[in-house]
């Protein structure tokens, strides 16, 4: 058979822990929603199978998790650069160990966008991952690590301009309630205000910069207003994400994946689309592992990137179904393996590829 050349090409990117499982949930749910459709999807799968931090653990010595960790990475820019270059505009990657995707995202421009919301407010956070502490190189001295990193003028005006884009791509009315950048700016002789500052003249547009304990301080007692946009340092924006979720209402951070969208211009926007959870590498190979957050990745590139329209608002719709049903896995309180919920799902959709009924895949029996 061959490929239609107009077809869309989503890429694939495999981590060890769970990975290998949830790749093929994220592989049977795309068939499913994009079968019948014209365009079908074919899946270009990256050759390697990324190292996460569990796997590098069990390597001998700093210096060998050192190679492998740079391997990794570098084999991951290509696999993204040849995509880019191929036409795809769409890879969903499993967790990969964070040193070697951080040394991607920064020579690609990273930023990680979540649109947040519930009872009619909104917030949507533009994580930062192009610069800063999470990024960098290490020097190793007996006993020392030296870790270097760079903040650039090009950089932050490169995330703010597409902050503000996305901004108006999700609230087309333009109505943008305030926006806030939260960084560690008092650290940076002035620049990043500095920068900051000049942009805002540019783009004509308010923008205040905080430290993050002072953002901190104000969604404690006041909250964020509706429809702020939120760029931040990811030293700040990663560890506050479960507090944004909880302030906003949003579902738990296990089921929910998240995009990031690469800057540097020669990948033409190409968008990554993550789970939000880790690798599990604990529970690997036993079918326990929440499918939830991969079979909304799955909808989102349908939709998003291979012309499925109404696929994210059906995804939703079945898994409303699984809920009632309480079929769910062990994180969740429930009993089901992932194999079976990701049945259940395609059941649901009404779509091809069920396969075995759900309750034939109990964890531990019926």
């Amino acid at each position: 058979m061959t490929h239609d050349p107009n077809a869309p090409v989503i890429g694939l990117a495999v981590g060890r822990g769970t990975g290998p499982e949830l790749a093929d949930v994220f592989e049977r749910v795309l068939g499913a929603l994009t079968a019948g459709h014209p365009g079908t999807v074919t899946i270009e799968r990256s050759p390697r199978l990324y190292h996460s931090y569990h796997s590098l653990r069990g390597e001998s010595g700093i210096a060998r998790i050192r190679e492998l960790t740079a391997a990794d990475a570098d084999h991951y820019e290509r696999f993204c650069r040849t995509r880019a270059e191929r036409g795809t505009t769409a890879i969903f990657r499993t967790a990969v160990n964070a040193q070697s995707l951080y040394l991607v995202r920064e020579r690609l421009r990273a930023v990680k966008v979540d649109l947040l919301g519930a009872d009619g407010r909104s917030l949507l956070l533009v994580r930062d991952q192009a610069q800063g502490f999470y990024t960098g190189e290490n020097a190793h001295a007996p006993g020392e690590i030296t870790r270097t990193m760079t903040f650039g003028r090009e950089i932050t005006k490169s995330v703010v301009r597409y902050a503000l884009r996305r901004a108006r791509q999700e609230w087309p009315d333009g109505r943008i309630g305030r926006i806030v950048m939260a960084y560690k700016f008092h650290l940076l002789d002035g620049a990043l205000d500095a920068w900051v500052s000049e942009l805002a003249a540019e783009l004509g547009v308010e923008i205040g910069l905080f430290q993050p304990d002072t953002v901190n301080r104000n969604l404690i007692t006041h909250g964020l207003p509706d429809r702020t946009l939120l760029i931040a340092g990811n030293e700040w924006a990663d560890i506050m994400h479960v507090m944004l979720l909880d302030r906003f209402g949003s579902d738990r951070q296990e089921n929910r994946c998240t995009e990031n969208v690469f800057l540097d211009p020669a990948l033409a926007g190409l968008t990554e689309y993550q789970t939000v959870h880790g690798s599990a590498d604990d529970i690997a190979g036993r079918g326990l592992v929440n499918p939830v957050a991969t079979i909304r990745a799955a909808a989102r590139v349908a939709e998003g990137h291979a012309g499925r329209t109404g696929a994210v608002e059906a995804v939703e719709k079945a898994l409303r179904i699984l809920e009632e049903r309480g079929i769910s896995t062990p994180d969740l309180g429930g009993r089901h393996s992932t194999t079976a919920v990701a049945d259940a799902l395609l059941d649901a959709l009404d779509t091809p590829g069920a396969g075995t009924p759900a309750d034939a895949a109990l964890v531990g029996g019926s």
